[in-house]
């Protein structure tokens, strides 16, 4: 059967005592319903409640908590055990209650997310050219992420997912996963340093439909667009100050993005990657759809990209078509203009000239 976690917005003057009672109430009748309770997180803070569940539908989850205590979920997602471990380390309740009558749970199931990303295997002109970097700068991360109580949630060659309890320990990890990079790589070309990192924090369970993917989908967006070695959210940089006395995050190391450049970079990514494909879009049709003039536009962008609006877009194709050119989804020809280029010359050229190869060649190296 498929596993659900739910999301409870629980009242204020609520215990965990009492959630730990109202829990006991589903696993008396959750036979009835199909269903078996794994366990659930509790943050008293935020007041939100996250169960897990094995359940043969939503709906059945529902009907059991109506029936059990009447708090039915404000919203319920299908998850993969696996998954749920490597982000919120455990699927069953913590060992030190499980010894107790009510298994009293104040665990929150709140996490700080941080994205990694670095040399993009799919940029190598020879298949093994980065090989010996990616073995010694992962045994070099994951010791790093062990050292600060990091799981691993997702990684390849060129990206690392990891969750943390702490924004502390993740706001340290990132500062010496920095320090560490100059010292794997020194015999490497500027341009072929590439290191990036973003912090992020949310909950399991939102509006959409798998695990953490908000908090996720904006540290990758961070990780990736914002022109700073290390970003982390206006919410990190708070938690961090109130963890730490009211220590400030070092700023000449760690870049905060404000609120209004969050909802500037939310805007952006949504329309780009709805729009990118269409050979008409142009910088006054993008400007004007994100309620900005074109002056003003520019300057945004350039400040939170380091881009201006017309490189920006191409640079954005280009990293499309390079995807799609190493998943061989096509010819040259036909990638070029899925791209959204109206020119196989035009595109040839910008893709040589940021790649440092022909798209043709690519292909050839490219082909087993």
């Amino acid at each position: 059967m498929p596993i659900f976690m739910d999301r409870h917005e629980v009242p204020a003057g609520t215990t965990a005592e009492t959630l730990a009672t109202i829990h006991q109430e589903d696993l008396k009748i959750e036979h009835e319903f199909g269903c078996r309770g794994f366990t659930y997180w509790y943050d008293d803070d935020r007041k939100q409640a996250f169960c897990l569940i094995e359940a043969p539908n939503e709906e059945a989850i529902i009907d059991m908590h109506r029936k059990a205590h009447g708090d039915v979920p404000n919203r319920i997602i299908e998850v993969d055990p696996a998954i749920v471990t490597s982000f919120l380390g455990r699927i069953s309740d913590p060992e030190k209650s499980q010894n107790t009558t009510l298994n009293i749970i104040n665990d929150p199931a709140f996490r700080v997310i941080m994205v990694i990303e670095t040399n993009n295997y799919l940029n190598r002109v020879e298949a093994n050219q980065y090989s010996i970097f990616n073995q010694k700068f992962h045994k070099s991360i994951t010791k790093t992420f062990d050292k600060f109580e990091g799981r691993i949630v997702k990684q390849n060659n060129n990206v690392y997912i990891t969750s943390f309890k702490s924004v502390t320990n993740a706001v340290f990890c990132a500062l010496k996963v920095r320090s560490n990079f100059k010292y794997i790589t020194p015999k490497f070309e500027d341009h072929d340093r590439i290191l990036k990192m973003a912090i992020n924090a949310g909950v399991p369970v939102t509006a959409h439909n798998t695990i953490f993917e908000e908090t996720v989908n904006l540290a990758t967006r961070m990780c990736e667009h914002v022109h700073r070695q290390i970003v982390i959210t206006q919410e990190i940089k708070s938690l961090y100050e109130s963890e730490n006395r009211n220590a400030f995050v070092d700023n000449d190391l760690i870049y905060t993005l404000s609120l209004d450049g969050q909802q500037f970079l939310t805007q952006l990514m949504d329309f780009i990657e709805d729009h990118w494909r269409d050979p008409e879009l142009d910088v006054s049709g993008f400007s004007k759809s994100l309620g900005y003039s074109k002056s003003q536009f520019y300057r945004k962008l350039k400040s939170l990209t380091g881009k201006s609006p017309n490189t920006f877009i191409r640079d954005y194709r280009l990293n499309q078509s390079l995807k799609l050119l190493h998943e061989q989804r096509g010819n040259v020809s036909e990638i070029a203009f899925e791209t959204g280029f109206n020119s196989l010359a035009y595109f040839s050229e910008c893709f040589k000239r940021k790649f440092k190869i022909l798209p043709s060649k690519y292909i050839q190296q490219h082909t087993f």
